[in-house]
């Protein structure tokens, strides 16, 4: 049953959509359903967990080894080829053979990347439900609203709940691109795809400097415009706007080139990955002037960063495993409100004890082959949280 209620403005309606509750043996159906994904979601939680300890340490002991062997070139502007096939450290400026441009709007640019963002004017959905019980009905009440906004990627509108007067193009008449420099080079070494890859940090190009490229395209701020009025858009109008990474050349509205530090492998004239005994390979690239010192320490860091996420990942998708593996018995007495309430919170508990304490015995399995005093640790820290559970039950009273 569907009823449509307007409010007024074409831009908003409501509908309430209304199913039977479902009986027992539904309910009880789809908890079993419930449960096979949760099996699955644990399962999972142990490979993330026990995976990510061995990245996590082989990481760590792979940077503790470049450390060790990096040498710091004493200029950028020779190969010397004493250095071959080892790990070296150098800083400077970015360079590139020819600048970037995009003929369509007349720009360029010397840098290592240019992107070109296009946005179009489209309508958007947004969706409110609330579900509620009526006369032994499951009641679904659904307010959709449409707003006109600038998006990078084209709604489709076929989607939406009421197409009629919210309709987008199907496609945008201008593309986004990124262009990347084909040479980059840092003094006379040449720089490597997954280096020229870690320059991403884009700064949005100002187009106070350029005039119109065309008559059907107006600038704006730092935007060119698609449209019969930029203050006033309609559905379809296309925005664009330029970003640029790693300037590679003296700008005078830009500034000077960008300076950025590389520890990798040396080839020839080229700096290649270089892969350490501990199975893990380092090619790492910052902006800016830093000692070896500080990169090594910044690379610890994203890897205790990036351990820590993945643990806490790792840890939910047990609780939620657990959580919906249990669910059976929270469906079995559905019908009786207070026990219902009870048993929510003691499933909510037992999964959060069970979780805690198989995360951190996996993690110490994790590390029982790279150091086994803490593994040792980690393992009887996994029973605290069971022996505080068990502690929280009343002791049985004396007969």
């Amino acid at each position: 049953l569907q009823q449509f209620s307007d409010t007024g403005s074409r831009k908003e309606h409501v509908k309430i959509t209304s199913e039977s509750k479902p009986g027992f043996l539904e309910r009880l159906s789809e908890t079993s359903g419930g449960m096979l994904m949760g099996l699955v979601t644990f399962l999972l939680s142990f490979y993330l967990l026990f995976t990510n300890e061995g990245r996590a340490l082989r990481t760590a002991k792979s940077l503790d080894e470049g450390l060790s062997l990096v040498i710091p070139l004493d200029s950028i502007h020779s190969v010397s080829q004493q250095n071959e096939g080892r790990l070296v450290h150098l800083a400077g400026t970015l360079s590139t053979s020819k600048p970037l441009f995009d003929p369509s709007y007349g720009l360029s640019i010397q840098a290592v990347k240019l992107k070109r963002n296009v946005e179009m004017y489209q309508w958007v959905e947004y969706e409110d439900s609330t579900e509620y019980e009526e006369n032994g009905e499951i009641k679904k009440e659904t307010k959709y609203s449409y707003n006109t906004e600038w998006k990078s990627e084209v709604v489709n509108s076929r989607n939406f709940d009421r197409e009629i007067g919210h309709k987008n193009p199907s496609a945008m008449a201008v593309e986004s691109f990124t262009a990347v420099s084909p040479n980059v080079q840092v003094g006379s070494f040449v720089l490597s795809k997954g280096l020229v890859d870690k320059i991403d940090d884009f700064k949005q190009l100002s187009l106070s400097n350029l005039e119109d490229p065309h008559a059907d395209v107006t600038r704006g701020g730092d935007y060119f415009y698609h449209s019969e009025n930029p203050r006033r858009p309609e559905v379809g109008d296309l925005r664009v706007s330029f970003f640029y990474a790693g300037l590679s050349g003296d700008d005078p509205h830009l500034g000077s080139a960008d300076k950025v530090t590389v520890i990798a492998r040396q080839r020839g004239d080229e700096l290649v990955p270089y892969h350490t005994k501990s199975g893990d390979v380092l090619q790492i690239l910052y902006p800016g002037d830093l000692s070896v010192e500080e990169v090594f320490q910044k690379e610890h860091e994203s890897n205790t960063m990036k351990t820590w996420a993945l643990r806490a990942a790792g840890w939910l998708s047990m609780f939620v495993g657990i959580s919906l593996m249990t669910r059976i018995f929270h469906t079995l007495v559905d019908w009786f409100p207070v026990v219902r309430d009870l048993v929510n919170i003691g499933l909510k508990a037992f999964a959060f004890c069970v979780a805690s304490s198989l995360s951190l015995l996996t993690i110490s399995i994790g590390w029982l082959f790279y150091r086994p005093l803490w593994a040792l640790l980690i393992g009887l820290l996994s029973v605290v949280p069971i022996v505080v559970a068990k502690s929280r039950v009343p002791p049985k009273k004396q007969q």
